[in-house]
């Protein structure tokens, strides 16, 4: 069992870990075709759950490892057979199972992850291969009831190619009753042989009313959160969601709408504001949140010209009126995509080399007057 004091890589900040989290929402379609697999008698022993950071899949990864865990390999006593199929992947809080996951003491469970490093007392940034032969030894304090076994690795994303083989070996030559379940969130970067041996559960984002419950079971004051705006600006992520609300996010992006509505006369005492607001020491998470945000505004824009509809729901005050006016025509639409590749890689380039954050937010804000379209 890990040092409770120790950073969690898989762990956001402000909501509950995955193992704690009770209920998934949002992925019913998913958590369906597990227990399809499972009822059929046809449950592989490699599993990729992929989709969008912050939509569940960690937590469906924790769901499935007590379900199996929990659940009594099927035995058909050839008078009443063998029992019904479960209907969902509910484990009580009570069960022993539960009990011992939650404590992290569970035998049959491995959470494999990014260590922590000792010496430079913070997260490693890969899996290593080190961690991953630690399952010689799980394998072999596990096997002695002759239960099921569950590893977890979260996320396979993070895993060095010396890493990343290891876990392919283990998928080529699965050890009896062990099922894993590998996170991922771009599963493109895997080796292909990875994927190959897995099957997937692909998980969508989450629409305006599976957020609001996926909030407020996460326990954190959002009186004045707005589940559809967070639901658009975040993807459908519930964990972006969080960052948002905990970075004051809607109010930002507000901002970020109430400048772009002063095109093509941009302001440029707003702008100067709004660029100082995410410059300096200690404001770095402020600076990506408007990044992204940044970046979000003007595909969003686009989005509005392409399709002829203005972005719903809405996620700031009158940027439906600012984007249609802005953004009137398919013309339109390529231009500001265009303008929004060169200032996403003008923005990614100078945060790589260092350019003081005020100016180069600035030198952006102003390159929306020179290349707004002129009707």
């Amino acid at each position: 069992m890990s040092d409770a004091t120790q950073p969690e890589p898989d762990r956001i900040d402000g909501a509950p870990h995955p193992r704690e989290t009770v209920k998934l929402y949002g992925q019913d379609a998913a958590q369906a075709d597990f227990l399809q697999a499972f009822s059929s008698d046809r449950l592989h022993h490699g599993w990729l759950i992929t989709g969008p950071r912050g939509v569940g899949k960690a937590t469906l990864a924790w769901q499935i490892a007590r379900f199996l865990l929990a659940t009594p390999i099927a035995q058909d006593d050839g008078l009443f057979g063998a029992p019904p199929p479960p209907t969902d992947l509910h484990i009580a809080s009570d069960h022993p199972v539960a009990r011992r996951i939650l404590a992290g003491s569970e035998p049959g469970l491995f959470a494999l992850r990014r260590p922590y490093d000792d010496k430079a007392k913070r997260l490693k940034a890969q899996i290593t291969v080190d961690e991953v032969r630690k399952l010689k030894g799980f394998f072999a304090l596990s096997s002695a009831d002759g239960g099921r076994r569950v590893v977890i690795v979260d996320a396979a994303d993070d895993m060095n190619v010396s890493a990343a083989n290891a876990i392919l070996k283990l998928l080529e030559e699965p050890p009896d009753r062990t099922t894993l379940l590998l996170v991922s969130h771009q599963p493109s970067r895997l080796l292909p042989t990875i994927r190959s041996r897995c099957r997937e559960l692909r998980l969508a984002p989450l629409n305006a009313a599976d957020m609001a419950q996926a909030l407020a079971a996460t326990e954190i004051d959002q009186t004045v959160s707005d589940p559809a705006a967070l639901a658009a600006l975040s993807g459908g992520s519930v964990g972006e969601a969080v960052r948002l609300m905990q970075q004051d996010g809607l109010k930002l992006y507000a901002d970020l709408v109430k400048l772009l509505s002063t095109l093509p006369n941009l302001s440029r005492p707003h702008a100067i504001a709004l660029a100082e607001s995410a410059a300096g020491r200690g404001k770095e998470e402020r600076l990506d949140l408007l990044l992204g945000l940044f970046d979000r505004a003007l595909t969003r824009l686009a989005r509005t010209g392409a399709t002829g509809q203005p972005p719903s729901p809405e996620a700031a005050p009158d940027e439906a009126e600012t984007f249609q006016r802005l953004c009137p025509s398919p013309t339109a639409a390529r231009q500001w995509a265009q303008l929004a590749q060169d200032q996403g890689e003008r923005l990614r380039h100078g945060r790589a080399v260092n350019v003081e954050a005020g100016s180069l937010l600035l030198a952006s804000f102003l390159a929306l007057q020179e290349g707004c379209p002129r009707s």
